[in-house]
């Protein structure tokens, strides 16, 4: 039995409602060549949309090739939609997550979900998260790498951490829009390099910004393996020693106690790589990911997490299931 922490939708029926409507949530669906793309809040464009984004049926045929039993469904992240004004911020999450729900119960015994939240409006976005969680029977949230440019230590952003924390559900950081300013546009760099360093930045102004600290119960997981962040905590540690007027004003423990704290999907597409994660987070901390349907995802992640040296069967269960199971049943909705 596995089950996939990391894995992109666009429910059924969300363009079609956008197409109907957009100018209650802000987001225009546009066409050119035969491609659709979304424009949010008039200024922020996605790329084209996939239609494996949203194909059901195709989907379940590449889980069962990819001996993945369970999907966690999450927002495709370029239609987080934080660039929205707050009202049309709470609508359009709300209608998306319902859509989510829909979908996800298309296939019950396939499928669980993780919502999106207007994060724009931290006090918006706890309301979602305490609905989406308490009435739609998600298991957590998937939340941007910043918050429209805002980092996620933000004081502003405590009510959602509140949320997040009482409710004891999962938040998938996921990178958005990577280094902005930084021009990565030769050999895929955005992607290959721009992602796992925006998700190291994320984090670690999660830990340098207290929020791990003041919230040490919110069971966040980090995609691609965390970033750069598990293999760097001794210079964050060394950072938090030598220079502490500039990194320790909000922490009472070095980072790396905070770091050993998260969780960290497989998407690190080698079985080597794989391994020294779990040795330095342990093989708790390690959860199944597939980065569906992206050509950057894993398309075989089971087989990645059979391949890694020196891992047991015990191991390889908590990794492919176990974990996850025991994180979803902490969830107080």
């Amino acid at each position: 039995m596995t089950l996939d922490v990391h894995a992109h939708c666009v429910p059924v029926g969300l363009i079609e409602t956008l197409e109907r409507d957009s100018g209650s949530y802000g987001i225009e669906i546009t066409s050119r060549d035969g491609t659709r793309a979304a424009r949010i809040a008039g200024r922020v464009d996605t790329p084209a949309l996939r239609s494996d984004l949203i194909d059901v049926d195709a989907r379940i045929a590449a889980m069962d090739q990819a001996r993945i039993r369970t999907q966690v469904l999450s927002s495709w992240i370029d239609l987080t939609a934080y660039a929205l004004p707050a009202d049309a911020g709470a609508r359009y999450a709300r209608m998306f997550n319902e859509h989510l729900a829909a979908t996800a119960a298309l296939h019950p015994d396939r499928f669980l979900a993780v919502c999106t939240v207007p994060l724009q409006s931290p006090e918006r976005a706890a309301e979602e998260l305490r609905h989406a969680v308490g009435r739609l029977g998600m298991v957590g949230v998937e939340i941007a790498t910043t918050v429209d440019g805002t980092e996620l230590d933000d004081p502003g952003l405590d009510p959602f951490w509140v949320a997040a924390h009482d409710l004891g559900c999962i938040v998938l950081v996921h990178p958005y829009r990577s280094l902005a300013g930084r021009s990565m546009k030769r050999y895929f760099l955005g992607n290959l390099v721009g992602n796992p360093a925006e998700s190291t930045l994320a984090i670690a102004h999660l830990v340098f910004g207290g929020v791990l600290e003041r919230f040490p119960d919110l069971r966040i997981c980090v995609v691609h393996g965390g970033g750069f962040l598990p293999y760097q905590w001794g210079r964050l540690d060394r950072g938090y020693h030598a220079v502490p007027r500039l990194t320790a004003g909000q922490l009472t423990l070095p980072p790396s106690k905070w770091l050993r704290r998260l969780y960290f999907d497989t998407v690190v597409h080698a079985p080597e790589v794989l391994r020294v994660l779990v040795d330095l987070v342990g093989v708790e901390h390690v959860v199944l990911g597939s980065d569906y349907p992206f050509e950057m995802g894993d398309p075989d992640p089971v087989a990645t997490v059979e391949a890694v040296p020196g891992l047991d069967e015990a191991g390889r269960q908590l990794i492919l299931r176990g974990n996850l199971d025991r994180l979803f049943a902490g969830v107080r909705g």
